[in-house]
């Protein structure tokens, strides 16, 4: 063998050698990774590019809105011609495109109303690309339920925010809400339902830039994440676009939050779907706890709509948000409805014959069991979409 040849080196010219060449990387753990990515605007469209390109192998999008020609100066995986098409079909076609090995589905619905929590207990992780503060604190309410850590990522003009949170070990979102943002939050919760759909959200004005940066550094903490490495869990991340400052501040937990107890176990029903009655899931939670005192849900239901004129009772059984527009007036007095909420079925309630579908609850959800001070989650997974993976069972 002469010198040229034995001073030769081979170079890797796979789809991701030269990750391989970080001495810590393990690329596996990013092609096994499993991660909902709830938003897919702005922000979210940078995240997902940086997932496909690192080659995470596992994904599902969630977002309920449709293309706008905005919508096209910030978001790198739309095309002109996806214009009214769903945001989440769109994004998950491209994440494809980028790297085509990548299993996903893509919800094109509300997370608080049509994604069942089995979908953040199947991921590794919860990317936040999300616009408003209930939202945030619905996925924040979940993650801990479910114990799984989530990174939040906000913009605004030049400046954002990168948040993670992994209760109830770290401080959560809840942990960092200040007395105003409850008050805002609370008032917006005691709009009626009529006034909740006429609040309208028109975005906040921000650059591609910002939200390039920002979905980077999500992509980023999620790689760290994966990896077994310090990460921005307790932690925020500010950056400030016009003078390029950037810090970090660390949440203290909030002693009075309630998300930092142990969560309840959760057992998965993989014979139990939608279409099994109310009965037979409170039989199922029966046989673990003896005796049920009530199934707890992690939704706002309504049971009934009274006319406060002619007093007028239309039973509806339904998450509050997914009510029909027109179905919120009394026909006979034009004057809204008061909706009857409720968050837990009682053994006294007349509905035990009717279908777990039918009380408006989404696909693969849990529900909590409870009878004094035992509690435990009822994953129905009978609906799941994919083969379940054994590591949750």
């Amino acid at each position: 063998m002469n010198h040229n040849e034995e001073s030769k080196i081979v170079l890797k010219n796979e789809r991701f050698s030269r990750f391989d060449e970080i001495e810590w990387w393990d690329q596996s753990l990013l092609k096994n990774a499993r991660i909902l990515v709830i938003g897919a605007g702005a922000i979210g469209n940078e995240v997902l590019k940086n997932l496909a390109l690192l080659g995470v192998g596992n994904i599902i999008i969630v977002d309920m809105d449709k293309i706008e020609l905005s919508n096209l100066n910030r978001s790198v995986l739309f095309r002109e011609n996806d214009n009214g098409k769903f945001k989440a079909d769109c994004a998950l076609k491209s994440y494809k495109q980028i790297y085509p090995e990548a299993w996903g589905i893509a919800i094109n619905g509300n997370v608080m109303t049509d994604v069942g929590l089995g979908y953040f207990r199947w991921s590794h992780a919860v990317i936040g690309a999300l616009d408003n503060r209930e939202a945030r604190v619905f996925v924040n309410k979940v993650c801990a339920q479910v114990n799984r850590p989530w990174i939040d990522g906000g913009i605004d003009v030049l400046n954002g925010i990168v948040r993670g949170f992994w209760p109830p070990k770290t401080s959560c979102y809840e942990c960092t809400m200040s007395q105003m943002d409850w008050k805002l939050l609370n008032n917006r919760r005691s709009c009626s339902l009529l006034a909740k759909r006429a609040i309208k959200n028109n975005g906040v004005p921000t650059t591609p830039t910002i939200a390039s940066i920002i979905g980077a550094i999500q992509a980023q903490e999620l790689v760290k994440l994966l990896h077994n490495k310090e990460a921005l869990m307790g932690r925020g991340y500010f950056y400030n676009g016009e003078s390029h400052d950037s810090y970090t501040i660390v949440h203290p937990i909030n002693p009075s939050c309630r998300w930092h107890e142990i969560p309840a176990p959760i057992k998965v029903f993989p014979s139990l779907n939608s279409k099994n009655s109310i009965q037979e899931l409170w039989d199922e939670a029966a046989k673990i706890l003896n005796r049920v005192d009530a199934i707890d849900l992690n939704r706002e239901f309504v049971r009934e709509l009274r006319c406060p004129s002619c007093q007028q009772v239309k039973v509806v059984f339904q998450v509050a948000d997914k009510i029909p527009h027109d179905s919120l007036i009394c026909e006979k007095c034009d004057v809204e409805y008061s909706p009857d909420f409720y968050h837990s079925i009682l053994p006294e309630e007349n509905i035990m014959d009717k279908r777990i579908e039918e009380l408006g609850l989404p696909p693969w959800d849990i529900v909590w069991a409870r009878h004094e001070d035992q509690y435990i989650g009822l994953e129905i997974s009978g609906d799941c979409p994919a083969e379940y993976p054994d590591d949750l069972k």
